[in-house]
């Protein structure tokens, strides 16, 4: 039977989404239009209508998207799902709860599902959904009255602890019941996702939340943020969208979180080891977390972030448990010879695209020796076009072993996939106006890498040059001497902000073209910015850098592999 997730009246036309939707990166946070070049709904709008899709992917941040749209009056008037889904389905809940927009969420069975998408439009009342002269009756999710609370759960839940720390509970277990967790855990640590300004929305839910006194009572991360905290205003940045900016990190910072401003804190001293229980945000750092450190957390959405600091526990379920960690599809590959390191980033998205609803074993890649950024452009890239909180990779990842699941399948991954991504990567024209680096932060190593490319050589003019990095490898870069040598060459350094929250006049306003080597933003690129994207190698990123041309010919082991 269909389950009503979070129960609201709804009426309009369907719209069905062929794919998953990463809400943040994929949708006009103002309009509710589809802006995933890539996506086979692009051009549509979510606004008003009843959305059918089998799952979100990509972003946690579309939680607060979705809020946004709320606000905006522009969101879906439901959503409707044919598999688990957190991410939206937090936005809505923090909609409806908290500030009176109710969005209704629905789950169906494949064959419901597919049934209800051949109608056109839907009325969704209380009990039941009507489509095209049939009914199909809504059950009510569980009231959570079957979850295990222990005494301090109970605590929270009184107000024991204040109001912030009460709605947080609220919040947490009204979803753990959606989940069908069993009981709630502790976590060690979180990390903020919520602190980029993707809307109004992020600051109104951060400041009330602060407001009602809300402290973290985990050691707690935060996530890039929309400005450079100390230089928004040298920057030119518009006051009105930099105060704000600046004001919802600081909400959090007045909750207790570290302002670490950065997108990759795995990169941070002390980070996660394997097995241990924690609460990131951030769709790159849960499957890095996951995948490489074989930690566990959810892919946690925006707001659920703060509401786990705020009581240090989690539901226990997904991929916290370990029968939930299996591989449920086998992908094989073949490492073409002489690859260069686009290799990496074009797997994950390629990877992403053969799994998106599920947990993948690589293989074929059993004696490569992947670097840490390697793996960190692998799993940034894969978020995009996968919903599954991580992967394994035989032979490289700490729990690669585990056996798959009974009902796992098996891909593979052709030399053609890549021949054909880099050119869906490389659309752009061949003068580049900007190389845009860093997405996920760069890495100490990954600048001390095109510091060397960059040695005796100067950026081109009329091109710019921008590496993203976090405020811990700011220091680092600056302490050896590797940030005087990438400005000597004119590339500009930029901490806390990273390509996914950066806009103008940071981002130079008379871009044309862009070129990067992150598969991550290839991706969304075209969607967050409006300009066109080219997609290569360290070493051609530098080598555009100083011509203002993207390569002509793609790189010999793409050429070989499309012959």
């Amino acid at each position: 039977m269909a389950t009503a997730i979070v129960p609201a009246c709804a009426q309009g036309d369907l719209l069905v989404c062929e794919e998953g939707l990463s809400v943040w990166g994929g949708v006009n946070p103002s309009t509710g239009a589809i802006i995933d070049a890539h996506h086979p709904q692009y051009g549509r709008s979510l606004a008003g209508h009843i959305v059918m899709m089998p799952t979100s992917r990509g972003s946690c941040t579309g939680s607060g998207v979705l809020l946004g749209l709320a606000f905006a009056g522009n969101a879906p008037r439901a959503l409707i799902f044919r598999e688990s889904e957190d991410i939206l389905t937090l936005g809505a809940l923090v909609a409806g709860r908290l500030f009176g927009h109710e969005i209704a969420v629905l789950r169906l069975s494949a064959v419901e599902y597919d049934a209800l998408a051949r109608e056109t439009s839907a009325e969704i009342t209380a009990t039941a959904i009507n489509a095209g002269g049939k009914t199909w009756p809504l059950a009510p999710v569980s009231s959570g009255e079957t979850l295990d609370l222990n005494a301090s759960d109970r605590t929270f839940l009184a107000g024991e602890h204040g109001e912030a720390a009460r709605l947080a509970m609220d919040i947490i277990v009204t979803m753990a019941a959606a989940q069908g967790a069993p009981r709630l855990i502790d976590v060690s640590r979180v990390h903020i996702d919520g602190c980029i300004y993707a809307s109004p929305a992020f600051l109104t839910f951060a400041r009330a939340m602060a407001d009602k006194g809300g402290r973290v009572r985990v050691p707690t991360t935060m996530n890039a943020i929309s400005v450079d905290h100390a230089n928004w205003r040298a920057q030119d940045v518009d006051e009105a969208f930099g105060a704000p900016a600046a004001q919802l990190a600081d909400a959090y910072v007045e909750m207790g979180a570290r302002p670490s401003f950065t997108c990759a804190p795995y990169l941070l001293p002390d980070g996660p080891k394997t097995g241990e229980d924690i609460a990131w945000a951030e769709s790159n750092a849960v499957i890095y977390a996951n995948s490489i450190l074989g930690a566990r957390t959810a892919k946690h959405a925006d707001f659920m972030d703060l509401c786990i600091a705020l009581t240090g526990r989690a539901a226990e379920a997904g991929v916290y448990l370990p029968e939930n960690r299996a591989p449920r599809r086998i992908i094989d590959v073949a490492m073409p010879a002489d690859a260069d390191d686009t290799f990496w980033p074009m797997l994950g998205w390629l990877v992403g695209q053969k799994a998106p609803d599920r947990i993948p074993l690589i293989r074929g890649l059993e004696t490569t020796k992947p670097s840490q950024d390697d793996l960190k452009a692998l799993c940034a890239a894969y978020g995009t076009t996968s919903a599954s909180p991580m992967l394994h990779i035989a032979g490289i990842t700490p729990e690669a072993d585990l056996a798959p699941t009974p009902d796992a399948d098996h891909v593979t991954i052709e030399p053609k996939d890549f021949a054909g991504l880099w050119r869906e990567f490389n659309r752009g024209a061949d003068d580049v106006d900007l190389v845009a680096l860093g997405s996920p932060h760069f890495s100490a190593a990954e600048c001390a890498a095109f510091a060397r490319l960059m040695d005796g050589r100067h950026v081109a003019g009329g091109v710019t040059a921008i590496a993203t990095i976090g405020r811990g490898t700011l220091a680092e870069i600056d302490a050896n001497g590797v940030k005087a040598r990438l400005e000597a060459a004119g590339v500009k350094i930029i901490p806390d902000l990273c390509w996914c929250s950066i806009s103008e006049p940071v981002f130079p306003p008379e871009t044309k073209v862009l070129m990067t080597n992150s598969g991550k933003y290839a991706h969304y690129a075209p969607g967050l910015s409006n300009r066109a994207v080219r997609f290569g190698s360290l070493a051609q990123c530098a080598d555009t850098a100083c011509s203002g041309k993207a390569p002509v010919e793609p790189p010999a082991w793409i050429a070989a592999l499309a012959t």
